[in-house]
């Protein structure tokens, strides 16, 4: 029997992880979970995304990248109906996994940009430490808005649509933020150098465009 492709075996993993976020917003909505409803709608919408850039900006994710992004909204969907609260370490893996993915997207952007502009350039050393600085600003960002929802759900007395636990739940947050963004500097950069000139394309094809 013939085995499917890496690449169809990516495809065929991304939909399945789409459709289980969709049994999890049957749930929410059965349930009226306010909270799983409106995080299983995002992560619907962002398994979406790469669909969007292709047809819109003709940037093209790899099957293998479409798949970690649908894997980290997944796993956050499925942190809403309980995992959060019931295992210990599932909120310090999610946190890692989506900052190793805002970390990644960042590195291939700059790096894009460097080898496209003559006039700017990013030495490594400068590149890695703008990826962990990058990551933590938008995790900041994003405890900013979980602590803004909690407390505008408590004045409204409806229930919270993120989770917030308090600062050491912080804190931790951005410990794994961090390790999520030093893996990639570590160990994910070589890996993302088809994304890099997918986007170097992309700003050469702008250039050409407004040139015309």
């Amino acid at each position: 029997m013939r085995l499917p492709s890496r690449t169809t075996a990516a495809r065929l993993a991304a939909s399945a992880m789409r459709m289980t976020i969709a049994v999890v917003l049957g749930v929410g909505v059965a349930t009226l979970n306010l909270g799983v409803v409106v995080n299983a709608v995002f992560a619907l919408g962002v398994t979406y995304l790469p669909a969007l850039l292709r047809r819109d900006w003709n940037l093209r994710l790899s099957p293998g990248l479409t798949l970690v992004v649908t894997l980290a909204v997944l796993l956050h969907t499925l942190g809403m109906i309980g995992l959060y609260e019931n295992i210990v370490w599932y909120d310090h893996l999610t946190h890692t996994f989506s900052a190793a993915l805002v970390a990644a997207v960042g590195y291939a952007a700059t790096r894009a940009i460097d080898l496209h502009s003559e006039a700017v350039s990013f030495p490594p050393r400068f590149l890695s430490v703008f990826l962990l600085l990058f990551t933590l600003a938008l995790g900041v960002f994003w405890e900013v808005v979980e602590f803004v929802g909690r407390l505008a759900a408590d004045a409204a007395g409806a229930e919270a649509v993120l989770i917030q636990y308090g600062l050491e739940d912080t804190i931790l947050d951005l410990v794994f933020d961090s390790v999520g963004a030093l893996l990639v500097a570590l160990f994910g950069t070589e890996r993302l150098s088809d994304l890099v000139e997918t986007i170097r394309e992309r700003l050469l094809a702008a250039n050409a465009t407004d040139a015309e």
